[in-house]
This record gives C-alpha cells, sequence and structure tokens, in this order.
C-alpha cells in the first residue's frame, strides 16, 4: 500500500521543489495534530491533578490540622506529620495512583482483580466514604451559615450581642473573645454537653444541610460538574485571600512570638503516644488514602509521572496547612495577649470614655480601684449592675476576655472558623473579605464532597445491575440517606458527635483499609509482581525503593499506628471533646483517672489542695445516651471565665463521680487535676451521683473567694 507521501508525489509535477513542498506541508498537518493532542492530554493531566489537590486540601488541610497543631503543641506535631508524610504517606498515595492508571477500573473491581478474597476492601473504603459525607456536609454548613452572615454591613461577630432579655448568656460573652461566642451561641447554638439536645434541630443547619445536599442532588442527577474554572477560581482566590490574611496578621501584637511558638519542637513530647496516632492518622485522613477517590480519579487521567503528581499534592497539603496554621497561631497569640486585666483597661477606659460623651449615664462608671482588683470583680461589679445599664456596658465593651486566659482559647474543628473570623475583621471592608473566603470555602467543599460521592456512585453502578439500570435511583438514595444521616450533627449536640467520629472513627476505620491495602498489593499479590506487571505497563521499571517501602516500612508503619489507636482506647486519660455552656462557657470534663498536670498552674493547684484518699471515692454507675462512655465532673464556682469544656469519655467504663468541689479562680485553661480534689468529696454521700460543671485550674486563690465558697457551701 502506497503512502500518501508517494500517491502525492505521483500526481504532482514532477520536481524536487513541488515534491518538497507537498510532503512538507503534510509534515505540518501531523505536527498540528500531535501538537493538539499533546495539547488536550496536558490539560487533561492538570485537570486531574488539580482536582486531586482540591480534594486533599478541602479535605481536613484547612479546618482539621489547625487544631490537631494546636493540641499537641506546634513544632512537635509538624515535625511528626512532616515525618510520616515522607515515610508512609507519600509512598501509599502513590501505590493508589499507579493502581487506578495500571487498571483502570473503580477501587472495588481493582481488589477484586488483584486479590479476589479480599474484594471487601472495596465495599468498606464506600462505608467509610458514607461517614465522610456525613459530617463533611456539616462543614460546608457551617461555611454557609457564615456565609450568611457575611452580608450584614457590621460583622455580628465582632462585638457582643446586644441583650434583649436578662440571662446569664449575654454575660457569658464577656468572658470570651466574641467570635468565639458567635460560634458557639448563634452558629452552632450548642448544648452545655452531648446528652443535650440531640432530639432538638438548630434550624439555621439544618436549613443548610438540606440545601448542601439538594445541590449535590442536582448536580448527580443532571450529569454536571464544578467547572475547571470555577475550582481554579476558588483555589487561587482562597490562597490569595489567606496569604493577604497572613500579612495582616504579622502586625499584631504577639504574631512573632506566635510563630515561634508554632515551629518549637520538643523532642520528649514524641514520646506521647496520641502525638503518633493523630499525627499518622491526620497523614490518611488528608490525603485521602483508603477512601477509593484517589484510585477513581487515577483510573481516568493521563500521564506516568504519578511520582511527581503524589509529591506535588503531599507538598501543597503541607504548604497550606502550615499557611493556615501560622495565621491561627498568632490570632490566639493577639486573643491572649488582649485579655484578662488588658481587656478590662480597655473596657473601663472605654466606658469613661462614653459617659463623658454622654451616651452613658454617670451611674454606669465603674468604681475607682477596679483596675487594682481581679478581673473576676469586674464582672461581679457588671453582673451587679441594673438591669437598664447592664445591657448597655455589656453592649459597648470590646470584643476580648475579660477572664485571664492561657494561650488556648478553643479547640476542636470550630478553631478555623473563630480565628479566620477575627482575622478578617481586621480589614477594612470586612464584609467583602468574608464573602470571598467563605464562598471560596463553600466551592471547596462541594468539591470535596463530591469526589467523596463519586467514590461512592461509580462503583456501585458499575457493580449492580439495578443501579446501572436506573442510575438516578442511586442518586435519590444517596442523598436522600446523606441528608437524613447529617441531621444530628446538625442539633444542639451535633458538633460534639462531628468531634468525635473525626477522632475516634474515621482515622481508625481509614488506617485499617489502608493496612489491607498494602498487605493485599506488597505480600499477597505481591510487590515484585506487581513491579513487573507495570513494567509491561509503562515501558519502564518502578522504582525500586517504592516496592521496598511498601514491603518494610510503610505495613509496619501502618500497623504501628493501628496498635497505638487500640492502646488509645484503654489509656487511662480517655479520649475527649469539647463543650459549651452558656452560663460557664467552655469547660474540660475528664475521666476519673488521674492526669499528670502539664504546666506548673495545675502543679500549684495540686499542692495548695488536699488530696482524697482513693477509698472514698465509688462508682455510681451512668451511662452516656450518645456515646456510652463516661466522664468526671468536677464543681465550679459560680462565675467563671469562658472556658471550654472537655467532656472526657472512657471507651471501657460506664461510671461516673460524685460531686468533686474545686476551687478556681481566673486562669481557666488549666486542665482540673484529680488529684487536687478537696476534701468536700469525702463528705459527698458515695450512693448519690451528683453532676455539676467544671471550670479550669486557676493560677491563684484568692482566700476571699474561697470563703466566700465556703459560706455558700455551708
Amino acid at each position: 500500500m502506497e503512502s500518501l507521501e508517494e500517491i502525492s508525489e505521483e500526481e504532482a509535477p514532477k520536481g524536487p521543489r513541488t515534491s518538497s513542498f507537498l510532503s512538507g506541508k503534510l509534515t505540518a498537518k501531523e505536527i498540528l495534530a500531535t501538537k493538539t493532542q499533546n495539547y488536550f492530554a496536558e490539560t487533561k493531566r492538570t485537570e486531574d491533578i488539580l482536582m486531586q489537590v482540591a480534594f486533599s486540601i478541602g479535605l481536613g488541610s484547612i479546618w482539621r490540622f489547625p487544631y490537631l497543631c494546636q493540641r499537641n503543641g506546634g513544632g512537635s506535631f509538624i515535625l511528626m506529620y512532616f515525618f510520616m508524610l515522607l515515610s508512609f504517606g507519600i509512598p501509599l498515595l502513590y501505590m493508589e495512583m499507579i493502581m487506578g492508571h495500571w487498571l483502570r477500573v473503580d477501587n472495588i473491581r481493582v481488589w477484586k482483580q488483584l486479590v479476589p478474597w479480599l474484594g471487601g476492601i472495596g465495599y468498606a473504603s464506600i462505608l467509610v466514604c458514607i461517614l465522610m459525607s456525613l459530617y463533611n456536609s456539616v462543614i460546608i454548613t457551617w461555611s454557609l451559615s457564615y456565609l450568611a452572615n457575611s452580608f450584614d454591613n457590621s460583622l455580628p461577630w465582632n462585638q457582643c450581642p446586644l441583650v434583649k432579655t436578662t440571662n446569664v448568656t449575654d454575660l457569658s460573652c464577656l468572658r470570651t473573645v466574641s467570635h468565639q461566642y458567635f460560634w458557639y451561641h448563634t452558629t452552632l447554638s450548642a448544648s452545655g454537653h452531648i446528652e443535650e439536645g440531640v432530639d432538638a434541630l438548630v434550624l439555621h443547619l439544618t436549613l443548610g444541610i438540606f440545601a448542601a445536599w439538594f445541590l449535590l442532588f442536582l448536580t448527580m442527577i443532571t450529569g454536571l460538574k464544578i467547572s475547571m474554572q470555577i475550582l481554579i477560581f476558588s483555589v487561587f482566590l482562597l490562597y490569595i485571600v489567606l496569604l493577604c490574611f497572613l500579612i495582616r496578621s504579622l502586625f499584631l501584637e504577639g504574631a512573632v512570638a506566635s510563630l515561634r511558638r508554632m515551629v518549637t519542637t520538643e523532642l520528649s513530647s514524641w514520646a506521647s503516644l496520641d502525638l503518633w496516632r493523630q499525627a499518622g492518622g491526620h497523614v490518611v485522613y488528608s490525603l485521602g488514602l483508603g477512601l477509593g477517590t484517589t484510585i477513581n480519579l487515577s483510573s481516568k487521567a493521563g500521564g506516568n509521572s504519578y511520582i511527581q503528581v503524589a509529591s506535588l499534592v503531599a507538598l501543597v497539603n503541607l504548604v497550606t496547612s502550615l499557611l493556615l496554621t501560622s495565621i491561627i497561631f498568632i490570632v490566639l497569640e493577639f486573643w491572649a495577649t488582649t485579655s484578662g486585666h488588658t481587656c478590662v483597661e480597655k473596657s473601663v477606659s472605654k466606658l469613661i470614655s462614653l459617659i463623658k460623651k454622654g451616651v452613658l449615664p454617670q451611674d454606669a462608671k465603674p468604681p475607682e480601684d477596679i483596675l487594682l482588683l481581679p478581673a473576676l470583680d469586674y464582672l461581679d461589679w457588671i453582673s451587679n449592675l441594673p438591669q437598664h445599664l447592664q445591657y448597655p456596658v455589656i453592649h459597648f465593651s470590646p470584643s476580648c476576655s475579660i477572664m485571664t486566659q492561657k494561650d488556648k482559647f478553643m479547640e476542636g474543628p470550630g478553631l478555623a472558623f473563630a480565628a479566620f473570623s477575627q482575622a478578617i475583621s481586621l480589614f477594612p471592608g470586612a464584609s467583602l473579605w468574608a464573602i470571598l473566603f467563605f464562598l471560596a470555602l463553600v466551592i471547596m467543599g462541594l468539591s470535596t464532597l463530591m469526589s467523596i460521592l463519586e467514590g461512592i456512585v461509580c462503583p456501585l453502578q458499575t457493580s449492580f445491575s439495578l443501579f446501572r439500570r436506573y442510575p438516578k435511583l442511586l442518586s435519590v438514595l444517596i442523598c436522600l440517606g446523606g441528608f437524613l444521616g447529617s441531621l444530628v450533627f446538625t442539633s444542639h449536640a451535633g458538633s460534639y458527635i462531628m468531634s468525635l467520629f473525626d477522632d475516634c472513627l474515621v482515622p481508625l476505620t481509614l488506617i485499617v483499609i489502608v493496612a489491607f491495602q498494602n498487605v493485599a498489593l506488597a505480600w499477597i499479590y505481591g510487590a515484585r509482581r506487581f513491579r513487573e506487571e507495570m513494567f509491561s505497563k509503562l515501558g519502564h521499571l518502578l522504582w525500586s525503593f517504592f516496592t521496598f517501602l511498601w514491603r518494610y516500612v510503610t505495613l509496619p508503619g501502618l500497623l504501628a499506628l493501628f496498635t497505638i489507636c487500640l492502646t488509645q482506647l484503654h489509656r487511662r486519660v480517655p479520649s475527649y471533646y469539647i463543650a459549651w455552656n452558656s452560663s460557664m462557657p467552655l469547660h474540660h470534663w475528664w475521666h476519673l483517672e488521674d492526669h499528670i498536670a502539664s504546666d506548673p498552674f495545675e502543679k500549684l493547684q495540686s499542692k495548695k489542695m488536699p488530696l482524697v484518699p482513693p477509698k472514698s471515692l465509688q462508682y455510681p454507675r451512668h451511662q452516656l445516651v450518645t456515646s456510652q462512655k463516661t466522664d468526671t465532673e468536677c464543681s465550679s464556682r459560680k462565675v467563671n471565665p469562658p472556658l471550654i469544656r472537655r467532656l472526657n469519655l472512657s471507651s471501657l467504663w460506664r461510671f461516673s463521680l460524685p460531686l468533686s468541689e474545686y476551687n478556681q479562680s481566673s486562669s481557666w485553661f488549666s486542665l482540673p487535676v484529680i488529684s487536687s480534689l478537696t476534701s468536700a468529696l469525702s463528705m459527698r454521700n458515695a450512693s448519690t451521683p451528683v453532676s455539676r460543671q467544671v471550670s479550669p485550674a486557676s493560677v491563684t486563690i484568692d482566700n476571699s473567694d474561697k470563703s466566700r465558697e465556703t459560706q455558700e457551701e455551708n
């Protein structure tokens, strides 16, 4: 068969010039076609990389990494996370990418082809995707709530709200920063603990969760996707806004000290098994390992350089997490340096200025010696004012915490929302910045959730003929079930349930799934056999270093993480979550087991207070409604700072301690120590369990306060 060039030469006039011209014309067409093909292939590859990066960022970098870093000491967690990211995060991400590219099937059929008797790995991934889709939709709802409030000219989280009725909740805004108050009181309408409010839904959160799942339903049944232009816009907009936040935050008081604290590493903290568990769990979580989403995305992607893609995704994830964490640490330090006595001085100065201008009457003037007294007395003075004076005083007080605070104001998934709302307030035209930032969060959250749902829909459609015949039926079932299942997270106690899901259940399940994947590929199917198969597919051998890691590094690491997770379920100090109380905002609940104080304030308390003999401790049964775990509750004085209540839960016992009196005053964040229980515990009837709220340990104990409490007890 003659070539096109030969046919053209026969039909054309003879002459080297004409033949060369026609030959050159055909070559130009071929070159143009090749360039076009390469362009579309490169564009598709860029889109796949961007989708993978956006999925990883939206999954855990924005809201999960900062609070884990803050909880585990900053630099120690960052160093541990970076070590685990290199040792098994990138190798396992590369393993899932190369498997999807090799077999070109979904995450269920991948394991049925490789190891048929381990085909259940794919179904386990779908179950985890369902769990993650439930509470990730609530994060979108939180972003929608903040986005809706961003359209106000005066952002509602900038100051304490004006009181309309008489209740203690409004005074609690003075005990904490207004951004934290807005998060717990306005956004979540949070209950006092996990046992309360599960059967009552928060209206605006319920409407938000309905809107999120309805958008996802429309997207699934119409076959639409978030366009690449919108995704690129949201990703780059997010980075631009974050860089602006960082630059502005660097001019805040205590910015340098906060960054120094963030990168400070104490090697002694590496002895903590909880640090290993949370760092390793977040590596698996943030990269989406074990969800099957990476396999599904890679099965449709082009290109062969997946080691570069895996490294790029991990690097962008790490840089984004550090950028977000830097801003949050600066804001936390700013809260700490402007709280306590400094906040009282600002409040008194502002009140005197308003009195001179005639805005407030003379009766609202603070006592002359108020600045010489503890901050607690300032709150007592406000609480004793007449109601017609109390309301404006609270309203005009600055948005800082009256009580003496430590560097940690709050923890949990809401830390990012409270901190970034503070960062937004620092800009002129704050409403516009808030709209841009939370709109980017909503788009990123929807994109991430769509990727998770795709990891559910595609495998089920290929595995079950019913869903292939009726594809819309599967979309209806998933979205309806997702909406109904997410309603529990929109209750007054929903954020606590979400914290337990996120901290205890999902990371452990992902570690188990990824460990089975690693065993199936590296040992059952065989890493050497897989390397040979990939050579026939790609035309070049995989780097032998990765097969070594899969066999001798990642698998032992995953098994060690799994062992640590199981050990932590039986630890002496159990898991906890953050709880809000409207009258004494944030508290810590600890289990009956002894807790070793981690700072000198707790040690000071334990020295000043008598120990309780172990014989006086009785364990009346008390079963929790939601988690079937237990807590130890400590009592507190009536006037308390805005604290985080940690309700610590035990996975083994269903007991709670009777009442234990614990005298406290100003600094609220120190953890209450069981060894600091006073002799009042031994005076209680051991057979009657009494539940009271917790306040944190104090720096100093005022003798007058102690005597006043004794009189109240009597």
